[in-house]
């Protein structure tokens, strides 16, 4: 059963068209690259690349001392899968059809040609994996992430599932230039799965050559860095190595296949297991691998759901549709398309995996597709939350065997509830985007009336909400628009904007207990100033595949820069120069930008003061 969501959103003005669907967007401000920013007050506490909240916790020695330095009893553990989940008996390597287990055994196939590290997340090693920065220097590390060496207690895994892909079932699809390495339980005692992406060819790898090539590498390493960076649940990139193998791809789909290089990225996540995952196993008939596989996921990864409880299954699926109801929720939140939703991408923990063809919307427009292959715009920005009631559908559908009647009422009903939640959670971060404290009646349709002049005028997303987020009551008033503004001065000229804007001065007076200058605070927590647009990653893409690695590097360095600014200059220049390691170059840049926005915004307000006086 596939429902469409209709939005109750009335329209202000009688004959008003308002957009289909409501979008809610934040920015990213991981992807731009050693700039001399403006007053960024607000959003540095979204921007998370490089802070270590257990250092803070634990006390910065202790954390510190608990860093690997090396690999050599650093280890990794395939026993909780391999213990509970069957494993294809057949150890060759090449393609087939795979039936009655979750896993094939399959080495990474190691790169031909000299390979050379790009990148590293240094949260990621430090946080997640408990090792020192400086072990990415070594040879060890270099062979781990590219797939030449293996690492004491990994089995190489490459995963089994199917999957709907634009809406038709595709069959046995997996991981086809994929290997799971194993499981890695942090000092924190969280388990977290390694996967190398682009190590070579595995039973799942149909007409594939089993590689990933380095413009596709980049996009990812810094899309899943800067959704982190948003709070947004999504797998990590450890790291990213790039070779000068040939692989041939054809970028466009257009007949046009030309040379690339390939690359590895070393993937992290708390489970690599999707909507595919199950569908494949109830399309063959396999239910008691069925059961085994979802009791394994329900203790692993649900603890809000008693394994021993007999509607567990539909627990699951509550859990299930609630979270993704969220999660596209929060995706729409930053404007962001992923490109590619089939079932075998959707994650059944509800985080953001598989970066393809995705993109940050620019101008507003409901109509938006970053992917050149979706002729239909079945997977454009307007229809994600759609997408999401047809995946869970299809993850019910997956389910209903091992449901009785009751109990298959009983999920059908959850699923119907979808819309209600994804809304509920819609409706709440675009009134925090606009500052609105409470409830009120025509909350709805002052949201609605917004998105239509921006539709109508073209205006970029991301720059409209955080401009709304720095200018004041009394300049909305007065429609006295500042220049450096532009966003909302496109706005401005449409004939509708000072209705608008006198409502939500009207909605404005509603919020207890509130001020402007509190409103504006709160707002810029919630509306950085930058997203990952579709040029800033291309740039690093075109600087790469020239060797110069400068722009994917500066990400995880921005996010440290942007982190000293939210509240004193001072108090965290001093703990990140004390206690965080960066070269010289690094540094000095740290420096020059720290103290440029420091002299800028004091030389702001000075100028402010005295025009005031």
């Amino acid at each position: 059963m596939t429902q469409r969501i209709r939005f109750p959103f009335c329209c202000l003005i009688r004959g008003l068209a308002f957009p289909r669907l409501l979008l809610f967007g934040v920015t990213c401000p991981s992807v731009v690259c050693c700039l001399l920013l403006p007053d960024l007050e607000g959003s540095a506490h979204l921007l998370l690349l490089s802070r270590n909240k257990s250092k803070h916790e634990l006390g910065y020695c202790e954390a510190e001392a608990k860093l690997a330095l090396s690999l050599d009893f650093w280890t990794l553990s395939s026993e909780n899968l391999l213990a509970v989940l069957p494993v294809d008996p057949v150890k060759e390597n090449y393609v087939r059809k795979v039936k009655n287990c979750i896993f094939s055994i399959a080495v990474p196939t190691p790169l031909k040609s000299r390979v050379r590290l790009v990148a590293v997340s240094k949260e990621v090693l430090e946080d997640i994996l408990d090792l020192d920065l400086s072990v990415s220097e070594t040879d060890d590390f270099i062979q781990l992430v590219s797939g030449e060496k293996i690492v004491s207690g990994s089995i190489p895994l490459a995963h089994r599932y199917g999957g709907h892909q634009f809406g038709i079932w595709a069959g046995q699809l997996g991981d086809g230039r994929a290997h799971l390495l194993g499981t890695y339980m942090n000092r924190q005692g969280e388990k977290w799965e390694l996967q190398l992406k682009g190590s070579g060819k595995t039973p799942y790898s149909r007409n594939g050559d089993g590689r990933a090539v380095l413009r596709s590498s980049v996009r990812e390493f810094l899309c899943s860095e800067a959704m982190h960076s948003l709070r947004i649940p999504t797998s990590r990139v450890a790291s990213l190595v790039v070779s000068d193998d040939e692989v041939w791809r054809d970028q466009f789909y257009n007949g046009n296949i030309v040379k690339e290089r390939g690359a590895v990225v070393l993937r992290v996540a708390k489970s690599w297991f999707r909507i595919g995952s199950l569908e494949i196993l109830a399309h063959y008939g396999e239910l008691d691998l069925l059961r085994t596989l979802l009791d394994f996921i329900i203790r692993e990864h649900f603890p809000s759901v008693e394994v021993a409880e007999p509607n567990r299954y539909v627990d699951f699926f509550s859990v299930v549709v609630s979270e993704t109801a969220q999660l596209i929720a929060l995706w729409m939140s930053v404007g962001f398309a992923h490109g590619v939703c089939n079932t075998d991408n959707f994650s059944l923990l509800s985080i953001t995996i598989d970066y393809g063809p995705f993109g940050f919307m620019e101008a507003y427009n409901p109509d938006f597709v970053p992917n050149t292959s979706d002729d239909e715009g079945r997977y454009k920005i307007g229809n994600q939350a759609n997408i999401g009631i047809f995946n869970l559908n299809k993850l019910l559908q997956a389910l209903n065997p091992i449901l009785d009647p009751r109990q298959r009422q009983l999920a059908a009903q959850i699923l119907e509830g979808y819309p209600v939640l994804y809304y509920t959670r819609f409706r709440e971060l675009f009134k925090a985007k606009l500052g609105l404290l409470g409830e009120t009646k025509g909350d709805d349709d002052l949201i609605a009336f917004l998105l239509h002049l921006m539709e109508k005028t073209a205006a970029d997303f991301t720059m409209t909400f955080r401009q709304l987020s720095e200018i004041t009551q009394s300049q909305l008033q007065e429609l006295n628009i500042p220049q450096q503004f532009w966003a909302l001065n496109m706005i401005s000229k449409h004939k509708l904007f000072p209705a608008w804007v006198s409502q939500y001065l009207l909605r404005l007076k509603s919020n207890m207990n509130d001020s402007d200058s509190e409103r504006r605070k709160r707002m810029t927590t919630v509306n950085p100033r930058y997203v990952l647009r579709n040029w800033m990653a291309e740039s690093a893409v075109r600087k790469a595949e020239r060797n110069d690695f400068s722009e994917v590097r500066c990400v995880s360095l921005l996010g440290l820069y942007l982190l000293i600014l939210s509240v004193s200059y001072f108090k965290h220049t001093y703990f990140v120069c004390r206690h965080v390691k960066l070269d010289h170059c690094q540094y000095q840049l740290f420096l020059l930008v720290a103290w440029s926005l420091f002299i800028s915004k004091s030389l702001f307000h000075f100028l402010k003061e005295k025009n005031l006086n």
